[in-house]
This record gives structure tokens, sequence and C-alpha cells, in this order.
């Protein structure tokens, strides 16, 4: 009986070991904890610091970023000066989690605001992110080698999603006419997916949303929106859309949808996910520069079918009561 017991006893020793010795991942970003999810599954211990939705150019840790710096065996990272904020938090937590550069080996787009610096997000082009799932695949397998077969299994397929993901993308945007894909932005977050898909940016700010909108941006914009006849602009999902809400008024055009770059979307919806997000804007993108302007169209012959329809009641109602005068 006491064998019996003791057995137990391992065992369950063993399945509460096995459970604490689970390599503990922290992301910066929920878009590359995503990504870390699909390769590393139930054998990692995942958690990321900016919470879905916030801005993070502009977040400021909390002490409970402290502590998740402080209990992490690594944490994954954007660099390109992505996480402005992240070398004094890891300065002041008491911890020994080593760093993983995700974008290792990716040509980064210079920054043409300043000088020596670098557009940090990479991860708008698809192929970049097979590069992050790589690296991210190598620091599992360093950290945990006992599971390099699950994790390389599950990387393999996740490869095969994101070729999927980057001729999705690449048929969405072959739907709008040339002229047409110009994307009018919130911030400079999609010169990589511009880049590789095809399309022509025209931020209000900067790849940092730290950087203050100029004059002669806005008055730019303007510009090109009338020339080309821009339909749609589009908001962001961190970003308050005051200024692209400004811009639509002033150009009478419509706001396309919200596009998501620096953070996925709530988890119940399809840009939840880094797949969904890519898919999402890419729809939407697509979407907007063409069929807004139909739209558009059909709401202004709406309008002025009632003008016309009012104008003929008028004349009827008048040629009536003419019509009755004279009889008496």
């Amino acid at each position: 009986m006491k064998i019996i017991i003791t057995q137990i006893l391992i065992f369950f020793s063993c399945i509460v070991y096995a459970q604490a010795a689970k390599p503990k991942v922290l992301a910066t970003c929920s878009i590359w904890a995503d990504m870390a999810a699909v390769i590393g599954g139930e054998m990692i211990d995942l958690d990321y610091i900016v919470p879905v939705g916030s801005d993070p150019h502009l977040y400021e840790p909390t002490p409970s970023d402290l502590l998740k710096v402080s209990k992490a065996d690594i944490i994954l990272i954007n660099g390109l000066t992505f996480e402005g904020w992240l070398s004094k938090l890891i300065k002041n937590a008491s911890g020994q989690a080593k760093s993983i550069l995700l974008t290792e080996g990716i040509n980064p787009i210079t920054n043409t605001e300043h000088q020596n610096a670098t557009d940090p997000h990479a991860w708008m082009d698809v192929m970049n992110v097979k590069k992050y799932c790589l690296n991210i695949f190598k620091s599992l397998s360093d950290l945990d080698p006992l599971h390099t077969e699950e994790y390389r299994f599950n990387l393999d397929l996740y490869l095969k999603e994101l070729d999927a993901l980057h001729q999705f993308i690449l048929l969405e945007i072959e739907k709008i006419p040339n002229h047409k894909r110009i994307l009018i932005t919130s911030h400079d977050g999609f010169q990589y997916f511009g880049k590789a898909y095809g399309l022509q940016l025209q931020p209000l700010q900067g790849t940092s949303t730290e950087s203050d909108v100029q004059s002669a941006t806005i008055v730019k914009v303007n510009q090109i929106i009338r020339k080309h006849q821009i339909n749609s602009i589009f908001a962001e999902s961190t970003i308050n859309p005051k200024l692209i809400q400004q811009i639509r008024q002033e150009n009478n055009i419509q706001i396309g949808g919200k596009l998501y770059a620096d953070s996925l979307g709530d988890p119940k919806v399809e840009a939840g996910t880094y797949i969904g997000m890519m898919k999402h804007n890419a729809r939407i993108i697509a979407e907007g520069l063409i069929t807004v302007k139909n739209k558009m169209n059909e709401n202004e012959q709406e309008s002025k079918t009632f003008i016309y329809l009012g104008i003929f009641l008028f004349y009827l109602i008048t040629l009536t009561l003419l019509f009755l005068v004279n009889r008496k």
C-alpha cells in the first residue's frame, strides 16, 4: 500500500514539475506573442507586456511588467527602436532573462526622418515574419531542447500558413487599379506592407506616434487626395482617429475602415491573430480603395433622385392649385 501511495505521489510530483518547468516566454507585443503561441503551444508559459489595443510607441511600463520581466526566461523583442522603454525596464527588473531579437536577419527599411534610424514595422511584410518565427523556434529549442521536434512541427505548419497569407494579400491588392494604390493612414506603420504588396504610402505621422503631425504634411495629403481622387483614408486601432476624421471632412471622403499595425485586435475578432490581422488589413484596404467611391456615387445619386422628386412634386402641387383656382 505504501508503495502504491509513493508511486502516486511521485506521479503527481512529476506533473507539477513538468508544468513548473515550462519555459517562461515574455513578448513585448501581442503580435509576436501570437507567433510564439502557435510555435510553442502548450509547451510554453507565455505572456506579453503591451496590452492589446495600446500604442507600443507611447507605452509606459507598470510595476506588474517588472514582475513579468523578472520571471521570464526569454524576452521576445522586435528591436529597431520599437521598444524604446524596454532597456530601462529590463535594467530595473531583477531577472536573468535573455533578450531574443526577432528582426535578426531582416533588412530593415531606412527611416527617412532620422539619420541612421530604421523603420521597426518589419512584421507588416509576411515574408519577414517567417524570419521572426525561425528566431522564435531557435530560442525555444535552445531553451527547451526536449521539445525541439514539436516546435519544429508547429513551425513548419505555420510557415505554410504564412505562405498562403502572402499570396492572399497579393491577390487582394491586385484588385485595386494601379492609380488607386495610395494608402493614407494615421502613422507610418505600413512601409514594409506597401513595399511588399505594391502600395504607395502617405502617412500623417512618422514611424513613431510620438512625432508631431506637420501642417505641411496635412497640406500634402489633401493635395494627393484631390489629385488622385482617393476614395478612402484609414484609421488605426491604436491611434486617436481625430486627425483622420478631420482629413475626411475636409475632403468629403470616407474612412475605409480600421487597420491594425502595432497591436492585434481583440481575441474575439478576426484581427485577434497575426494572420487574421493581416487578412483584415488587406481586405479592408482593397474594399476601401475600390468600392467606397461607388457607394458615394450611389448616395449622391439617391440624393439627386430625392431632389428631383421634390421639385416634381412642388410643380405638380403648384399646377394643381393653379388649375383649381382658375376653375373657380
